[in-house]
């Protein structure tokens, strides 16, 4: 596991003489708006519920994700979100050469690793602004069986769109695509861009979060959908009881109520489209500091005045906020960092601090 996997809020409170509960935590994505109001009354409504086993199969929560979907639950496996897929899907479908596009997630690297699998990383350029390069992606396609894409991508914010998507996929039939869509909920035309309903491809799979949307991440919830005969070696694998009991009650909730989702989906997009802007308009023009373009609400950033990740971060640490460090991720540098937005009044206060770590360097 990463050194640095995601955002150390205790260690900070520690560091500069607080608690937890005043650190403000833009280093982890997640949903600024928090979850709709109604998980949490579902929540507390079904703690009974904890006293028995849940679903083995968490088979209710397939089905309401099939439906919203057009799918068939044949298609649908649920699991302890998608970060158990990722370390799931390299043995279950027997990979042997790995292609991980980045700089992302580095769970796609340690799931290989876990499994003793080789792989390798096509990395996108900092001077295509991380923008990946389809053609360099299908050139090192056809050495792997297994390919990882996360889209849009974490921690660069890039997108790439479907027909290009669809384009590799079509065009290595013989190698798995793995798309995980766990940021793809707040993208605008998300359902447009998404391959979540196109499992016509017996190539490829696709990972959808609960966690970050919803903003759940400690229910641990997510789907893979694929053909049925990916879906099948998944399910060989499949460890029964894998979704805890508050997890499916808060999923079979939504799923009930598919006419909330899009709203909810709409109103996040909207937000944090207005925030973004507002923002980066407070950043502009700032010297010591290169803003990259992000499909979607965290933002990577790199130094440029000599400051190192680490020391940034402490600066802004001692305003206790915490920011990612972006050094471990294999294809950036101690020079990158990313920010996960918030709330305006916080979004605002980070970039006044911001200013300051920079202008007195």
């Amino acid at each position: 596991m990463i050194i640095g996997h995601g955002g150390n809020i205790k260690n900070l409170a520690t560091t500069v003489g607080c608690t937890v509960d005043d650190i403000i935590d833009m280093s982890s994505n997640l949903n600024p708006l928090g979850p709709p109001e109604t998980i949490e009354k579902v929540i507390c409504d079904n703690l009974v519920k904890i006293r028995s086993l849940p679903e083995p199969d968490a088979v209710t929560m397939r089905k309401g994700f099939a439906g919203f979907h057009g799918i068939d639950q044949t298609q649908v496996v649920a699991g302890n979100g998608t970060t158990w897929f990722i370390y799931t899907i390299p043995k279950a479908i027997g990979s042997k050469k790995v292609l991980i596009v980045g700089p992302t997630y580095s769970d796609y690297k340690d799931a290989c690793r876990m499994h003793k699998i080789a792989f390798q990383h096509c990395l996108a350029k900092e001077s295509d602004t991380f923008d990946p390069d389809i053609d360099e992606i299908s050139r090192m396609a056809k050495e792997a069986d297994t390919v990882f894409i996360c889209n849009p991508n974490n921690p660069t914010g890039s997108l790439i769109l479907r027909e290009k998507l669809e384009y590799l996929i079509q065009k290595h039939e013989n190698t798995v695509f793995i798309i995980d869509e766990s940021y793809l909920p707040f993208v605008d035309q998300a359902r447009e861009i998404s391959l979540v309903s196109h499992t016509g491809y017996k190539n490829l799979m696709v990972l959808s979060s609960m966690s970050k949307i919803f903003r759940i991440p400690g229910l641990r919830t997510g789907f893979l959908s694929a053909a049925t005969g990916l879906v099948e070696k998944i399910m060989a694998h499949y460890q029964p009881w894998s979704v805890n009991a508050l997890g499916q009650a808060v999923m079979e909730h939504i799923f009930d109520h598919p006419e909330d989702i899009e709203p909810f989906y709409q109103k996040t997009r909207e937000y944090i489209k207005t925030e973004k802007q507002v923002f980066l308009e407070h950043l502009k023009n700032i010297k010591g500091l290169q803003i990259f373009d992000s499909s979607t609400y965290f933002i990577l950033a790199r130094l440029t005045n000599g400051m190192n990740s680490r020391n940034f971060c402490e600066k802004i640490g001692r305003h206790k906020i915490l920011i990612r460090d972006c050094s471990n991720f294999l294809g950036l540098s101690d020079q990158h960092v990313r920010f996960s937005l918030k709330k305006r009044g916080i979004n605002e206060l980070l970039a006044n601090f911001i200013k300051q770590a920079v202008r007195n360097d």
